[in-house]
């Protein structure tokens, strides 16, 4: 079969961050003729996303109020050392529910069960040899590997269960670190669907991508029964890696995949450089180019990449505390970092998680006694993080190591 389709712009790739621009332009520019293309049966996979309130703005909330399924005014952390409720709006959005508003919205402009064989940046082919020709292609297929950029891994496996019994729970419990620790630094995350519907996440900040399911479902069901919770039914599943940046260039990032061909999401580095959490920016994307849609390929491209090369670029101080993190001490002890993380002001961990880092809350981060051994700390924060402590001297000037550091 040999089609030719017309059109503005062609997202490829059904995830959040596509699914959102998707949405917002057919919202600020309903002439604009936008194709959707996802080589699955319906958008977003098998994913739940969260976000804090302080990530967006006011307008931000108001036009992805359409995607949130659950609400919370606050989430609970607990840590050997304390338990400790934070008053701070928390939102969820499951992947079911984002395939349903955008497919509203767009109708038969999301193509489903569509493999793409090949991007350039005015065409894209398909597995069937159809042709999709655009003024430009944004491509969203999630993260790919790149020698330019050193990461870890925040990596997890989740269930939705459905529970004989009421679990309990006032709001979410976004890290339970008194679990054993393994595989690095581990918690458990919980999020209270219905009064007794719950999604348990085991989730590891580990030095590798590796994820064995099985190990993890059975410390889900472990969790579960330590919590008096009787299971019932599994609803569904998920599991994901999520990348967590130490170093890297980013713009020889933007050398890798098909030239000229805008991106958008993980496959931008458009995310949180700590948690790997990409929603904000993928808000803040949507936004951007509801505002001011380029014409043309090559200035969507250097539009798309202006935006990745910024936020890398206001974001070296997170990749600095995430080389202390997976460097400066042994894997089982990045709990200590965690917990005394969650001892400090709520503003600040607000701040934090948005990305709107004062000056002020760098010095707070940085000053008192240190959760890690000081000369490894100096150390990582001089590493590219590439082999380890001292791989500084790889031979890779261009990565943004932090030079003279003071940590505290």
């Amino acid at each position: 079969m040999t089609q030719c389709v017309d059109a503005d712009l062609v997202l490829v790739g059904g995830g959040l961050a596509n699914s959102l621009i998707a949405y917002r332009l057919s919202q600020t520019r309903p002439s604009m003729r936008v194709l959707l293309v996802e080589r699955g049966p319906h958008l977003g996979g098998e994913h739940t996303w969260s976000f804090y309130a302080a990530d967006l703005t006011e307008e931000q909330h108001s036009w992805i109020g359409p995607f949130v399924e659950h609400t919370w005014p606050g989430y609970e952390v607990r840590f050997p050392r304390f338990t400790r409720w934070i008053n701070s709006g928390y939102f969820s959005i499951t992947s079911r529910h984002l395939h349903d508003v955008v497919t509203a919205s767009l109708g038969d402009r999301v193509l489903l069960n569509r493999d793409v064989e090949s991007i350039d940046p005015t065409e894209i082919v398909l597995s069937d040899h159809g042709h999709i020709r655009a003024a430009a292609v944004i491509d969203g297929r999630g993260p790919s590997d790149s020698p330019h950029l050193v990461f870890r891994y925040q990596k997890f496996v989740g269930q939705v269960v459905r529970l004989d019994n009421s679990h309990g729970l006032h709001g979410p419990i976004l890290m339970d670190a008194t679990v054993k620790q393994l595989d690095g630094y581990r918690f458990i995350y919980v999020l209270p669907l219905t009064d007794n519907v719950v999604l348990i996440e085991d989730t590891r900040y580990s030095d590798s991508p590796v994820l064995e399911r099985d190990g993890y479902v059975g410390a889900i069901r472990h969790y579960a029964v330590t919590q008096g919770w009787r299971l019932k039914e599994v609803e569904r599943g998920e599991q994901g890696v999520l990348p967590v940046a130490l170093s890297g260039n980013i713009e020889s990032f933007w050398t890798d995949g098909p030239p000229g061909v805008a991106r958008s999401g993980l496959r931008a580095a458009l995310f949180h450089p700590t948690t790997g959490y990409s929603l904000p920016n993928a808000v803040r994307l949507a936004d951007h180019l509801s505002r001011m849609m380029p014409a043309g390929d090559s200035a969507l491209y250097d539009s798309v990449k202006r935006q990745s090369v910024q936020h890398w670029s206001n974001t070296r101080f997170f990749r600095m505390l995430n080389r202390m993190l997976f460097l400066a001490g042994e894997p089982a002890q990045r709990i200590r970092i965690f917990q005394r993380f969650y001892g400090l002001p709520k503003p600040l961990i607000e701040r934090f998680y948005a990305g709107r880092l004062t000056s002020t809350d760098r010095f707070r981060l940085l000053v008192g006694r240190p959760p890690v051994p000081i000369g490894r700390a100096i150390l990582a924060l001089a590493s590219s993080g590439r082999t380890g402590i001292g791989s500084g001297q790889s031979g890779k000037p261009e990565e943004d190591r932090w030079h003279n550091p003071t940590p505290w």
